[in-house]
């Protein structure tokens, strides 16, 4: 379908031409009328599928036409927020608002009558996004944290906001978000539009769909298409003291001059990439302990080809949109399956081809079948040459210990989220290993 086709203002027609979009994605054709229309609603799509503009023409051709009707009514033109959306990370927050900023920067040769689009976002100081606020903004994009700050400095207002976009909503339902999400969503205007994307269906988007949206239309995209991600998925058993060496082969024999990888904490970060970077292979870590002054500038270093590997916690799962990203590693799996699927979708953007690869050690087996489980995936395990796979030990056949027992005993829950067995389970299962004497202790 053509851009063309919708029922946008002239300049927003333009724009979208000028910008090179011609043809739509599956999301853009469904959701785009449905939002013109003003109804609620629920947007599942990949990573990468075009989610980002498929909301933004909305908004702005709302803000546009209030723009046109305070001038029929020679009212003096103002800046009240007409359009919120609410991310969880300072990098999507960020990008988001560089796509309204690239469309609004040819709409009108008067710059003064533009749509005003402010990224806002912590980890910066909060005095120039005062200053920037001066005046309005017809277009806010921000993270729930700084954003509670503004208003609370009575820089914001948002009793004016006609339009709720919820990005990445399964992550703003996360703990870490849902009281100050709690706090924005209170000091809203109830008669609103409200929209939730997502790459991942949770019980708490349910929930806030449910609490949030009125009759919402619903559009699931599972499917891969020719402008969706297409991943080769590699799933490599590998031991866990061989995953630097596997990965540094796996560089040089693919050639791959930007990968993306990810670990499991801020020091695995720090320490993987000093391991390679003494190899000749230039890394540097990205995670939440960085000042956003370093998050932002190794970022922009790593999109323009000065490091060859960035290696991440889940802080890059989301929000980061780097063209030609050949390859993503899970170098550590991640904890909950649904960051998987948010993980890989980082390569294979824009039309472009990729290969997402996992590590799957002897501890960390299990766990990968359950997010295989998850999204559907049978996977064909790998082993590299040179790198022998010691598999789990398993318990001989006579023995009446399940595994879990096993792995209880053994202080585990096999790394699977929420598998967590009690104290009085761990107990009972090491007594029953005690009084196993052909069973080797873990």
């Amino acid at each position: 379908m053509l851009f063309s086709s919708f029922a946008l203002d002239t300049d927003l027609h333009r724009a979208v031409q000028t910008l090179g979009h011609t043809d739509t994605t599956d999301v853009q054709t469904q959701v785009i009328p449905l939002m013109l229309s003003g109804v609620d609603g629920i947007a599942l799509a990949p990573t990468g599928s075009g989610k980002t503009l498929s909301f933004a023409l909305p908004l702005l051709q709302r803000v546009i036409q209030h723009r046109q009707q305070q001038a029929t009514l020679a009212q003096q033109p103002n800046r009240t927020t007409q359009a919120l959306i609410l991310v969880p990370t300072r990098e999507l927050s960020a990008q988001i608002a560089q796509v309204f900023t690239a469309l609004c920067d040819t709409l009108s040769t008067d710059k003064r009558a533009a749509p005003k689009v402010l990224a806002l976002f912590g980890g910066v100081s909060l005095n120039p996004q005062m200053m920037a606020l001066r005046g309005g903004a017809d277009i806010v994009v921000a993270t729930p944290g700084r954003l509670l700050d503004l208003v609370d400095n009575h820089a914001l207002q948002l009793g004016h906001v006609a339009q709720l976009v919820l990005d990445e909503a399964d992550r703003l339902m996360d703990a870490s978000f849902s009281d100050e999400l709690t706090r924005v969503l209170a000091l809203l205007p109830a008669q609103r539009q409200t929209w939730l994307f997502s790459a991942t269906w949770t019980k708490a988007v349910e929930g806030l769909s449910a609490s949030q949206l009125r009759d919402p239309a619903r559009v699931t995209l599972t499917h891969v298409d020719s402008d969706q991600p297409d991943i080769l998925q590699r799933a490599i058993h590998i031991n866990t003291d061989q995953r630097t060496s596997a990965l540094r082969q796996l560089i040089k024999a693919n050639g791959w001059k930007q990968v993306l990888v990810f670990v499991a904490s801020k020091y695995n970060a720090e320490h993987l990439a000093e391991k390679l970077y003494l190899k000749k292979i230039y890394a540097t870590p990205f995670h939440g302990g960085l000042t956003q002054g370093q998050r932002t500038e190794r970022l922009a270093e790593f999109k323009d080809g000065r490091w060859d590997v960035l290696i991440t916690t889940d802080l890059a799962a989301r929000g980061i949109d780097i063209h030609d990203l050949p390859a993503v590693v899970n170098y550590d799996l991640p904890r909950s399956p649904n960051d998987y699927t948010h993980r890989i979708g980082r390569t294979a953007r824009a039309g472009k081809s990729g290969v997402a690869v996992s590590f799957i050690t002897p501890d960390t087996a299990p766990h990968f079948a359950l997010i295989e489980k998850r999204h559907q995936l049978s996977l064909p395990r790998e082993t590299l040459e040179g790198f022998p796979y010691t598999p789990p030990v398993m318990a001989p056949a006579h023995t009446d210990i399940s595994a879990p027992d096993l792995d209880a005993a053994r202080g585990g829950a096999g790394g699977i989220k929420g598998s967590r067995l009690s104290k009085k389970d761990k107990a009972r299962a090491a007594a029953k290993l005690a009084g196993t004497g052909d069973i080797k202790r873990g």
